[in-house]
């Protein structure tokens, strides 16, 4: 039988003996890249991470991607509390693609482990995993992972920068280096001696890198820990940000798209002639489909509104090909029955549940489903490259550089090294930047310019209509309960795409095997004290393309597993609060967030509407992901339409060390107000292949008048910091459900949440 244990085992036993001494070695250093970093006039580099300039600026590079979450400015403060460097003189730039900003984080803690094993052979997976992923792996920002993953390395570089710059202050000075300390980008020394970064960042320079630098104690923290406004936020406010389609490199053409309506379609043939004749139209080009994307035509003009105007002249014949009967209606009901033939892929076991339901006094099932959902970014896909002499510049938003760039030199048919990337903002990306369609479909469209830049935009309707979706997703519960009502067994089982497999072949043609742990994650990662357990899920393929979207399994497994809790605690005859604590006795960790939203929120306590006022009810859900633990309630009211109303919601993280709280404080309400535009309207419904669903007036957002007070508490922890970006978001869905059947009596299984 393939169990997770023999999987893992027979992929680390198959690579032989060679691996046995590697993987003894620690991970790479991640200090210094294959190559120096270049510099600008009077620009200094200190290692890979760093470098300060004759006037004292401090140049942080970035290998992570600025998409609305504040890790520009997170990143800068870890290693600029350890250089000691004056705020104020802090800038940022994007780093290179070298293996020495590959993130390890997000694919380690992608592993199929519960957060509570301590194995053996955890431990020595993870290992393994990050040493592979420091050689071989990806430049990447997603799994909300960029100050996890970069929170010794960017301290390392710090203060490995500012041992250097002390080192050179003691030889020009004759004074011992212990004597001497630095502080707002300044080393001194008792006697009187003083000299800024700048005067000494030549000579420093070129001293060899210190060994082991010591690094600061949280109590010595000066930056870290405090609240800092964004770095790139007047920018943002005075419109001088460049996002994606703000670039506007000299002789820029544009490019209009559209591809087949039906997902994975092709170009069977096309007349242009009639755009061709339109004023700035230069030419109608057929498109391939890129990295699992789908085929269609493009125009290239002089601007934007001469290449979508033309576009619409554009006769196309399509190919629909193998996906033209796809229906969303009947992919539920083949979930469903998915459910009653296959018992999944256990990815956590605990005790005997079969026996526990068998002999229980009482059981309860629930079937819980969602939909495919898109992940609509404000700034819709765009891509601008320019391809002459051999060479290609791409200027993109994206979050993965490195594959970017991997994907306009297999278009444009020349090596990576002959391309350079340039990242800019990105206008929100939810997971669908990890992808290069987009930037491969650019580069084709560049090649046949001529040399000129040509800027490829997507429209919103094409934005909707070709992204990778969230999977749809079924799950079946049954609790069972002893003869004194207490709960004896939990049994979940889910079923839909998964998302890895797919990834690895559009992104790397490589093939897939064993588990996918982000269509289960939520469901079996969590700390609750099941007597008797079994979490599994089934895989099913299908032909709608699926990607990340903003949480992953999260975003669905916890409005399942949350959901259900309350429907075991109302059959055990509990409170939710007090049901839930009573599964946490074991995880104080998580049971003093659930203590502190129940707290806030003044949670038992009864409460009169205002006079003339909707009456109201408030749900909860507690939730880990990504190394973080989030309480929410939600306070609801339902008018007479039968339309769901939030009006307040508490929210309360354990995140570990908080590194900057205001952006731990965005990043939460930013978390729950997308989550809420999933639970209460976001619904992808597919046609004959075809979505149906085109822009906001049928795939709506939540609307400003619509957006509650949201209440956000930070537990104060000196532990690591983890994730923040997406954790906010998955416990938002149950805690609004929760709080629709505490007010109306009615169980809402189903997303988008409806009354009517």
């Amino acid at each position: 039988m393939l169990t997770r244990r023999n999987w893992l085992l027979g992929t680390v036993a198959a690579t032989g003996a060679l691996v046995v001494g590697w993987s003894l070695m620690p991970v790479r250093q991640r200090l210094t890249g294959s190559q120096a970093l270049s510099t600008g006039p009077g620009q200094n580099a200190f290692n890979g991470w760093v470098k300060i300039g004759l006037d004292s600026s401090v140049t942080v590079m970035m290998a992570k991607s600025e998409m609305g979450q504040g890790v520009h400015t997170g990143l800068a403060m870890l290693l600029a509390e350890e250089l000691d460097a004056d705020w104020a003189r802090v800038r940022v730039e994007h780093s290179p693609v070298d293996a020495i900003y590959n993130n390890l984080s997000a694919v380690v803690d992608g592993l199929p482990f519960h957060p509570d094993d301590d194995s053996a052979l955890k431990i020595t997976a993870q290992w393994l995993t990050a040493k592979l992923m420091r050689e071989f792996g990806v430049m990447m920002t997603g799994g909300s992972s960029s100050i996890k993953d970069l929170w010794l390395p960017m301290r390392e570089a710090g203060a490995s920068a500012r041992a250097m710059l002390i080192e050179a202050a003691s030889r020009q000075w004759q004074l011992p280096a212990t004597e001497c300390t630095a502080a707002l980008g300044r080393v001194t020394h008792p006697s009187g001696q003083s000299a800024s970064f700048g005067e000494l960042a030549r000579a420093a320079s070129q001293l060899p890198l210190p060994q082991d630098p010591k690094l600061k104690s949280p109590a010595q923290f000066t930056l870290i820990g405090h609240p800092r406004r964004r770095l790139e936020a007047a920018s943002k406010l005075d419109g001088s940000a460049v996002f994606g389609m703000d670039v506007l490199p000299h002789g820029l053409l544009y490019a209009s798209v559209s591809m087949c309506p039906t997902l994975g379609g092709r170009v069977a043939g096309f007349q242009g002639d009639a755009a061709l004749k339109l004023p700035g139209v230069r030419q109608v080009l057929k498109l391939d489909a890129y990295h699992g994307s789908t085929g269609g035509v493009a125009v290239v003009a002089d601007t934007p509104y001469h290449a979508s105007l033309a576009l619409a002249q554009v006769r196309v014949d399509w190919e629909h090909g193998p996906n033209a009967t796809l229906d969303s209606a009947a992919v539920m009901v083949q979930l469903a029955q998915t459910l009653d033939q296959q018992d999944g892929w256990a990815y956590y076991r605990h005790g005997d549940v079969n026996t526990a339901l068998a002999a229980a006094s009482k059981t309860i099932t629930a079937d819980y489903l969602v939909p495919y959902l898109a992940h609509t970014p404000m700034e819709p896909m765009n891509c601008t490259v320019q391809f002459r002499d051999g060479v290609a510049t791409v200027w993109a938003s994206t979050q993965v550089p490195g594959l970017a760039r991997a994907a306009a030199a297999r278009a444009l048919g020349i090596a990576s090294d002959k391309v350079t990337v340039q990242v800019q903002f990105l206008g929100g990306g939810f997971g669908r930047r990890l992808d290069v369609d987009f930037i491969g479909q650019a580069a084709a469209i560049a090649k046949e310019a001529g040399g000129a830049p040509v800027q490829t935009f997507w429209s919103r309707e094409q934005d909707i209509t070709h992204d990778f979706y969230r999977p749809a997703c079924v799950s079946r519960f049954t609790a069972g309960f002893d003869a004194q009502g207490a709960l004896s067994a939990w049994k979940n089982t889910s079923t839909s795409q998964a998302i890895v497999p797919q990834m690895l072949k559009r992104l790397f043609r490589l093939p897939s095997a064993g588990p996918d742990k982000t269509a289960a994650e939520g469901a079996f990662d969590q700390a609750y004290e099941w007597p008797n357990a079994r979490i599994a899920h089934e895989m099913v393929e299908l032909g709608v393309p699926v990607g990340f979207w903003r949480s992953v399994g999260h975003s669905h497994q916890a409005f399942f597993k949350e959901c259900f809790m309350d429907e075991v605690a109302l059959a055990a005859g509990q409170d939710p609060v007090a049901f839930r604590a009573t599964l946490l006795q074991k995880h104080p960790r998580h049971l003093k967030v659930l203590q502190q939203v129940a707290v806030m929120s003044d949670w038992g306590h009864t409460f009169k509407p205002a006079p003339g006022a909707l009456p109201r009810a408030r749900g909860v859900a507690l939730h880990q992901s990504f190394g973080s633990v989030v309480a929410q309630v939600a306070e609801v009211s339902v008018d007479a339409s039968q339309k769901i109303r939030v009006h307040k919601v508490w929210c309360v993280i354990d995140c570990g060390f908080a590194v900057n709280p205001n952006l731990i404080r965005q990043q939460l309400e930013s978390a729950i107000v997308f989550g809420l535009s999933a639970a209460l309207y976001g619904e992808i419904t597919i046609k004959s292949g075809q979505v149906q669903q085109s822009n906001f007036h049928d795939y709506p957002m939540l609307r400003m008048d619509e957006c509650p007070v949201i209440e956000s508490h930070i537990m104060t922890s000196t532990e690591p910091p983890e994730g923040v970006g997406e954790p906010g978001t998955p416990p938002i869905a149950p805690a609004v459900a929760n709080a629709v059947f505490a007010l109306t009596g009615k169980r809402l299984r189903a997303l988008p949440l409806k009354l009517a």
